[in-house]
């Protein structure tokens, strides 16, 4: 399997992206409510822990949609998909001491380490729509923890609608691409 192929079997798969994503804006935007409206520690815990849930209701909601729910055996990307995953639970160690030393920066270093996280994607899917959400993420946190640090919840509403917005972006390259080739014939990953 070529490179290009790997590709578009993942953005067929996993549709862009899309279901890890659009549950990835759900824990953001829930976690952004309870910092607004109840206290940061609830935030921060919703997000953390509803981080490790991402995967698995990723997986869940593949296996419920109506098409095949994992790549190919032969499918080079299937190992690179897995560091990748690993890479942001490992590296968000790092905001202990960011939300010791500055609690207001917590969401905007969740922002770039996750906007960091999402740069390989752009290989994964070959779509470089993840290189621009990586862009806003990692380039809005950074705005929010220098100039916008007094409020808490900031980074987390911004994360939360962005991820939500290229969820559908990635849906709509990913299904558009799929029904061009069934429309010109071109055989999709079965």
């Amino acid at each position: 399997m070529d490179v290009q192929d790997a590709q578009r079997e993942m953005r067929f798969v996993y549709i862009g992206g899309f279901w890890g994503q659009l549950v990835s804006s759900v824990i953001w935007l829930v976690s952004a409510t309870l910092g607004t409206w109840v206290s940061p520690r609830a935030s921060i815990l919703t997000v953390v822990i509803g981080g490790f849930f991402i995967f698995p209701l990723t997986h869940m909601l593949l296996r419920l949609s109506p098409r095949r729910a994992s790549v190919s055996t032969e499918n080079p990307f299937t190992s690179l998909g897995m560091q990748v995953a690993f890479v942001l639970p490992l590296s968000m160690l790092l905001l202990v001491p960011v939300g010791l030393y500055r609690l207001n920066w917590f969401f905007p270093a969740l922002m770039v380490l996750v906007g960091a996280h999402y740069l390989p994607f752009a290989t994964l899917y070959g779509m470089r729509m993840f290189l621009f959400l990586a862009g806003i993420l990692i380039a809005t946190g950074v705005v929010i923890a220098v100039y916008f640090a007094e409020t808490f919840t900031l980074g987390s509403w911004i994360g939360g609608l962005a991820l939500f917005v290229f969820a559908w972006i990635g849906r709509s390259i990913a299904t558009g691409e799929a029904s061009t080739q069934v429309t010109t014939g071109i055989a999709l990953p079965s």
